[in-house]
């Protein structure tokens, strides 16, 4: 069997989790000098893993490796405000397009590095969108979590901010548009409910075998889109609660994804009823079924952050993810099953697959 790893973006540093048949594991870290660490990704290319992190102590930072995790680089270099903007507080997330490291930062913004996190340079085209004055800063911040590419196009991205939507571009980042079409927002009042920008995005996931759907979990709701996001409908009827914050698909079956719903945003955020489960759709959101054997069904009193939920692409998938209280999970046939793989890290705000020969 191919080899497993899973990178685990920490509080405290970023982890590895390895396994050759997805039934033992072995940890390793913390890396990255236990800097704060919202995500860590790999490029299949050059062999690199890159982790993204720091706070308003530290600074915006990307870490990389090449030697799967014994020597480690960081960079800043390029990752700062304009003149007279709000300095920035931290880099969140990471996306690969091509042969391009895109990084989103707090507050929301993107950068790109074309020479492998050495030296970025902000997404200007972003940054001068004519809506950004409408932009507000969510329960977490102004922050841009989430950067997806289409894996026929290195030019075709979508972006997550929250609480700003989801935005679209298929020029590298020249021009964007919101795509936001069908997502409603609850917190706004009656009739100005459906607006083009200020969606809470949580969580978005494309779907491999069929790029143009894509999976969006939402404060308000989740969704799906069958037009590369430019309108979106609500998939959330069967699931116990319309909050929550990951979101992935599975590798190959474009009806298939996956979610972990939480009891909402001002009761607690923690699985509904304190019994853990992954939902899961195998047909496109038209019904769910709660993925429970394995999990706490008592006290399950944490929460799963945006990027703590992964799947690999092996045949069955493998599906993970972490929590707020340190735990990080695993399910070897596609959900039915899980083990408890690791316990007591730091909080837990990002999962990723590296799959090896």
């Amino acid at each position: 069997m191919s080899g497993v790893t899973l990178l685990i973006g920490t509080r405290k540093g970023a982890f590895f989790a390895t396994t050759t048949d997805r039934r033992r594991w072995d940890l390793s870290g913390p890396h990255c000098a236990t800097w704060p660490i919202n995500h860590v990704i790999h490029d299949p290319a050059r062999g690199a893993i890159y982790a993204a992190g720091g706070n308003e102590w530290f600074g915006p930072a990307v870490w990389t490796t090449l030697d799967g995790g014994k020597s480690w680089t960081h960079s800043s270099v390029g990752l700062r405000a304009a003149e007279g903007d709000t300095p920035i507080k931290a880099a969140w997330s990471l996306g690969m397009a091509g042969d391009r490291l895109y990084v989103g930062v707090e507050p929301a913004g993107l950068f790109v590095s074309d020479d492998g996190g050495q030296t970025f340079a902000p997404v200007e085209g972003l940054s001068r969108h004519p809506s950004r004055a409408q932009w507000q800063p969510g329960g977490g911040g102004l922050i841009l979590h989430h950067i997806v590419a289409d894996p026929r196009d290195p030019k075709h991205l979508w972006i997550g901010i929250s609480t700003a939507g989801v935005f679209e571009t298929r020029d590298s980042g020249v021009t964007w548009l919101p795509r936001n079409q069908g997502v409603r927002c609850d917190y706004l009042p009656e009739g100005q409910r459906y607006p083009e920008v200020g969606q809470c995005v949580h969580g978005i996931a494309v779907s491999p075998g069929r790029p143009d759907r894509l999976y969006q979990q939402n404060h308000c709701g989740m969704y799906r889109s069958d037009d590369a996001g430019a309108t979106w409908h609500s998939i959330e009827a069967g699931l116990p609660s319309t909050f929550g914050f990951p979101v992935c698909a599975h590798p190959r079956d474009a009806d298939t994804a996956y979610l972990i719903p939480l009891n909402g945003d001002s009761t607690g955020r923690f699985m509904p009823e304190a019994k853990a489960a992954v939902w899961r759709t195998r047909d496109a959101g038209r019904s769910w079924t709660a993925c429970r054997h394995g999990l706490p069904q008592e006290h399950a009193y944490f929460g799963v952050l945006r990027q703590a939920l992964a799947i690999d692409t092996l045949d069955p998938a493998g599906v993970y993810f972490g929590t707020s209280g340190g735990r990080l999970f695993a399910s070897h046939d596609e959900g039915d099953n899980w083990t408890s793989i690791a316990s007591h890290l730091p909080t837990i705000t990002s999962v990723d697959v590296m799959v090896t020969p």
